[in-house]
């Protein structure tokens, strides 16, 4: 996990139409950015409809969101369009900006160890400084955790 008050790594990935973003073209807006490990899985399918559910207040408060995994831009159109997500879901298969942020890591699952994306948040202000870092997500708690700390 990166370490807040540094500067964010910039990124150029896809959503699930295809339209790239960059963290630079988000100048001057607070963002969540959150890596999740895999599209309709359970944890990341709650996640994802809660971050949508809030949007609009995110949105009034000055913060987009936009969710990152290392799943196609195919994958991540169909997961989009089956939630009705309100945000872009970033498409990131070469894992340059997962491993940029940190999130890329050995796993217990069970009891068994695999190597693969942590379920982590991040809040970044509008300067692109990391303000807050979360690798303890919960969730369906993330996007209600994650409105509150956006002043």
């Amino acid at each position: 996990m990166l370490e807040i008050e540094t500067k964010a790594p910039d990124f150029e990935l896809p959503d699930q139409d295809g339209v790239l973003h960059t963290l630079e073209s988000y100048r001057g807006k607070k963002v969540i950015l959150y890596f999740y490990p895999k599209d309709n899985t359970p944890g990341c399918t709650r996640q994802a409809c809660g971050y949508s559910e809030l949007a609009p207040q995110f949105g009034e408060k000055g913060a987009v969101i936009l969710g990152i995994s290392k799943d196609s831009v195919a994958s991540h159109k169909k997961f989009s369009e089956k939630f009705g997500l309100r945000f872009p879901v970033l498409s990131d298969p070469d894992l340059k900006v997962i491993q940029a942020y940190d999130v890329w890591k050995e796993k217990k699952n069970y009891g068994k160890v695999s190597t693969g994306v942590v379920r982590t948040t991040y809040l970044i202000d509008e300067n692109g400084i990391i303000v807050k870092a979360n690798d303890k997500v919960k969730a369906a708690e993330d996007a209600a955790k994650m409105l509150g700390e956006v002043l």
